[in-house]
């Protein structure tokens, strides 16, 4: 996959930074890496890829919160609007860290609210996190999520991590982002119960409106369809088999069969 990457024609930050998608739809995909390989060749021709320091491939790690009762989980479950979940997002390469708030409307956009999580290190992560108000930096943190999280911040503890690295494309237009998650783990931080998904691909298109998208024609002469895919539900469903799953039986069962074929 690095060696096709190294074709493209690459985007700087800067100039990524100047992409503005105000009106923006968002559509994921899962595939599997071999299909992604196919992907990338037809579509180098259309995209750049974002490069940061000399790599095009960049590590995440995340860590997600939840209630007690994994109230978050079970509202995406039962399908409910006005979700809401709350996580650190690190990018590791560059040591960036942020505490943000997702929050699903009733029309199906996706906000993100987010703030510097300071001192966290994705390499040696603290799972002892809570939100107290015990010092002048966590009481920055609580100022924060008051206003934008509608859960009461002090009952919060984290409930999964995971690992993956993400290649992030531009069309030629500066009218869509593709980002493409690879290498996805999972590690339950309730149950200690992990989930290997590093043949699976979640690809994100995130576009401007219904600007024409190259990448849709490439999607389907290569059969990869729309298909929802919460990083957050699905570790968790596949980590803690004492959770209400019944509206992802299809999706797991989706993965099943993706894996299968792999082995």
């Amino acid at each position: 996959m690095e060696s096709i990457i190294a074709t493209y024609n690459p985007i700087s930050l800067d100039e990524m930074s100047g992409i503005k998608l105000m009106n923006r739809t968002d559509t994921k995909f899962v595939t599997t890496v071999d299909r992604l390989k196919l992907l990338l060749q037809l579509a180098r021709n259309d995209y750049r890829a974002q490069e940061i320091d000399g790599k095009r491939i960049a590590a995440y790690y995340t860590a997600y919160f939840d209630t007690p009762d994994n109230n978050m989980y079970i509202v995406h479950q039962n399908g409910h609007a006005g979700r809401q979940k709350l996580r650190i997002r690190s990018y590791v390469d560059s040591g960036q860290n942020f505490l943000e708030v997702k929050t699903k409307n009733n029309h199906g956009r996706t906000k993100k609210k987010r703030v510097d999580m300071v001192g966290f290190d994705p390499k040696q992560p603290d799972h002892g996190i809570r939100f107290l108000g015990q010092d002048a930096q966590f009481r920055s943190y609580d100022v924060f999520l008051h206003k934008h999280l509608r859960y009461d911040p002090t009952i919060l503890t984290e409930h999964l991590e995971n690992h993956f690295n993400r290649i992030t494309l531009v069309n030629k237009a500066k009218t869509e982002r593709l980002t493409i998650d690879s290498g996805l783990c999972f590690h339950n931080l309730k149950t200690g119960n992990d989930a290997d998904l590093t043949g699976l691909v979640i690809i994100e298109l995130k576009r401007d409106g219904l600007q024409p998208s190259p990448i849709l024609g490439m999607l389907r002469e290569l059969r990869i369809k729309p298909s929802g895919f919460s990083k957050y539900c699905m570790g968790s469903a596949l980590t803690n088999p004492a959770l209400k799953r019944n509206n992802f039986k299809e999706r797991l069962r989706m993965i099943e069969r993706m894996m299968s074929r792999m082995n």
